[in-house]
């Protein structure tokens, strides 16, 4: 059943984009376009184990010219997986019809009540889509869970018109009211096309009560900004279990497991879930204290059970999430973890003859594991998934947005920009917070609202409300920010200024420059000079015009009375950093914990010692930056200040008559200022005062301006004439007698 005019190209699978998932779509290269004769829109038949129709786009042309990109559903009609090759085939146009009706199947989750609403969704959704019946389909918006055609009228391949009439039915079979589907038992005779799990389909109303069965419906399309990290969780899980023979003709052991370390919320869990899904094994999600016991032994039985029924259900993939609860370091004290760390170990190693099993385990605490579980055959490969940068969260933003109404002001692209160390659950907290604020601020009346419920739109405004309210997670322990000040906001300074462009933000932006001419960019920055010159300002000011994290650090938090613990309150801190580059880290006040060693306490010597050690390792890191800001330069240990380390001492003096005019600029910036005020005339007579005294200057006779009109009104009235309130010579010049400098 061929249905083809041709005998087709040969091409290699690979996931769709992110923003074709559940759209039935597949993406050819220009060249084969070509060897084909197809236009966009045009159906082609994709045949792998089984045949299935979709819909041709052409490809972006940085593609291979020898790759399809298919999305899960589409994958798992034709019966092959992510690197396995497929014949793609035209369609004669005459042999695909529009369907008149079109019955699916929905999946358990969706309930009687949500069904109604999810015909309306999947006319919508599902238009100018071919479909053939026995195929899964993902209508977006209604789920992970995919959808099943278990009839459609004509029969054959069809294509879902305006005019389809589309009629969902449960997973036994029955209809919904406004049904009359005489095929609704979705019976023996529509064996499922491929994998994904969907073999079972008949059986889904009794899915799996103890783990999760594949076909959970979360795909490699609904993973952004970790494509690498997903490349290498493929190889050692997918070709285990899809290609089993091929590590026996190697004469190679097949991997035990796999640990997966990052932050919190950076994808691991879901990354274990979506490779279950696609390579057709079953998955046991085990939550580490729910194997704890208060009785002796049990604990071990609960885990000789999971293994058990892993090897009877094989392939089976079980995933520990959060496994340091269970498996840390053993010691003298703990003996019913450490009986379970030994449980663990001995079933590890019984995986030889396990069948097809393979454990994944998830942390983000790695260095408090076992160090017994991390070698060579227990978990073979530990994968870091980290924070994802710029290009990644426009990838998990489109995922999280692909069925979302957008508004024309909405670019995926500057928020990306704007949300450094946000990691997959902060995005996904993101999309979701914009969606509700679109709802909280959707018409009071009747009419609109019903009007706006049926066409709603997440605008601009919902995602910055959004963003103020969702803080990143991967920053969270540290005092982290993306500044709003840039440098239009730091009166003079110029020279400073450019020095610090020239060692911050050159080698970011001009990265291939640097890598021409073999160039290392400076690894530290010291600004140093009078207190209140400007030099914090100064550090948020660059964070903001480069766009990067800023991770503030006041000396003083470091240290800790604990041995060991201000050493690893350094550690901690250059590790975020790096988790979330490009980032500058900024020691403020860095002589409270750098004082020159020899002549200072033994905590501060340790500290000096572990900051040497992290800014020596900063080499491999080009997009990490320190900063440092300190008024007593003699008091910093002379090892901090080589070069390689805190390199670029930058002074940030007094300022210039011409640099005080800037200052007061900026501070009397949008305010209501009488005409008696000349700028360059105060900035004259004001010699000795740093940027923080002008500031306080300027705020104090705004004080007196205001003290003035809220004596002579009560506070209402005083309101009202907010607008008559002019800050006056009168006012600076008191204020400077009340100023001390």
């Amino acid at each position: 059943m061929s249905g083809s005019d041709s005998d087709g190209v040969s091409l290699s699978v690979r996931a769709a984009e992110k923003r074709d998932a559940g759209r039935g779509v597949a993406r050819i290269p220009e060249l084969a376009r070509r060897q084909l004769g197809v236009l966009s829109g045009d159906t082609v038949v994709i045949e792998g184990d089984a045949e299935t129709v979709a819909k041709m786009w052409p490809a972006d042309p940085s593609v291979p010219e020898n790759v399809v990109q298919i999305d899960g559903d589409t994958r798992a009609n034709a019966g092959v997986h992510v690197g396995d090759t497929v014949t793609v085939r035209t369609k004669d146009k005459s042999s695909i019809q529009e369907a008149d009706r079109v019955t699916l199947r929905a999946p358990p989750a969706v309930s009687s009540d949500q069904r109604r609403l999810a015909e309306h969704e999947a006319t919508k959704k599902l238009r100018n889509r071919p479909v053939r019946s026995g195929e899964q389909i993902r209508v977006e918006g209604l789920g992970q869970e995919p959808f099943k055609v278990i009839d459609t009228d004509p029969n054959g391949d069809v294509r879902i018109s305006s005019t389809t009439t589309i009629r969902i039915v449960d997973a036994s079979g029955s209809p919904t009211a406004s049904s009359a589907n005489s095929t609704g038992a979705s019976g023996t005779s529509d064996t499922a096309s491929s994998g994904s799990g969907t073999t079972a389909s008949d059986g889904a109303a009794d899915a799996d009560l103890e783990g999760e069965t594949a076909g959970s419906g979360i795909t490699y399309e609904d993973i952004g900004g970790l494509d690498e990290e997903l490349e290498l969780v493929r190889e050692m899980i997918e070709l285990p279990l899809s290609e089993p023979e091929l590590f026996q003709r190697l004469s190679v052991a097949p991997p035990s497991g796999v640990l997966l370390y990052g932050p919190p919320g950076t994808g691991k869990t879901l990354i274990a879930r979506a490779v279950a899904n696609e390579v057709d094994a079953n998955f046991e999600t085990v939550s580490g204290p729910e194997i704890m016991s208060k009785y002796k032994g049990e604990s071990e039985e609960r885990l000789r059970e999971v293994f058990e029924e892993a090897e009877a259900n094989a392939p089976t993939i079980i995933f520990f999430d959060e496994i340091d609860s269970i498996a840390g370091q053993r010691d003298d004290d703990g003996d019913a973890e450490n009986r379970i760390v030994g449980q663990l170990l001995t079933l590890m190693d019984g995986l030889d003859a396990r069948g097809e099993v393979i454990v994944i385990g998830a942390t983000n605490r790695v260095d408090s594991i076992d160090p017994a579980l991390r070698r060579g055959g227990r978990f073979d490969r530990e994968i870091q998934i980290g924070v994802p940068d710029e290009q990644g969260r426009k990838e998990i933003l489109e995922v999280h947005t692909r069925g979302m109404p957008l508004g024309d002001d909405v670019s995926v692209d500057t928020i990306a920009r704007r949300t450094h160390g946000f990691v997959g659950a902060d995005l996904d907290g993101v999309a979701s917070e914009a969606a509700m604020a679109a709802i909280r601020s959707r018409p009071t009346e009747t009419d609109e609202r019903d009007e706006w419920n049926r066409n709603p739109t997440v605008q601009k405004r919902h995602f910055d409300e959004a963003l103020a309210s969702v803080e990143p997670s991967a920053m969270r322990e540290y005092v982290a920010e993306s500044p709003n000040t840039d440098f239009s906001d730091v009166g003079g300074l110029e020279e400073a200024k450019q020095t610090l462009r020239e060692s911050v933000e050159w080698p970011l932006t001009y990265d291939r420059l640097f890598e021409k001419t073999n160039t290392d960019p400076p690894s530290g920055v010291l600004l140093y000079g009078p207190p209140g010159t400007g030099k914090t300002l100064l550090a948020r000011a660059l964070a903001g015009e480069t766009d990067v994290n800023f991770v503030r650090v006041d000396g003083p938090e470091i240290i800790d009375r604990y041995v060991g613990e201000s050493e690893k309150a350094i550690r901690e801190v250059f590790e975020r950093a790096r988790q979330s580059a490009p980032s500058i880290v900024f020691f403020d006040e860095i002589d409270a914990i750098t004082a020159a060693r020899g002549d200072s306490h033994e905590v501060t010597e340790r500290v000096v010692s572990q900051l040497l050690t992290e800014l020596d390792g900063m080499r491999e890191n080009p997009n990490l930056v320190v900063l440092a800001a300190t008024n007593r330069k003699d008091f910093i240990d002379p090892a901090l200040l080589r070069p390689g380390r805190l390199d670029t001492h930058v002074l940030v003096g007094d300022p210039t008559a011409e640099a005080r005019e800037k200052i007061l600029e900026v501070h009397t910036r949008g305010k209501p200022l009488s005409d008696d005020i000349d700028i360059t005339d105060l900035a004259a007579d004001l010699e000795g005062y740093t940027g923080a005294d002008l500031e306080a200057l300027v705020r104090d006779a705004s004080m007196k301006a205001i003290r003035e009109v809220a004596d002579k009104y009560e506070p209402d009235e005083a309101n009202e004439k907010a607008d008559e309130v002019v800050i006056e010579r009168r006012h600076l010049e008191a204020a400077r007698e009340d100023v001390d400098v």
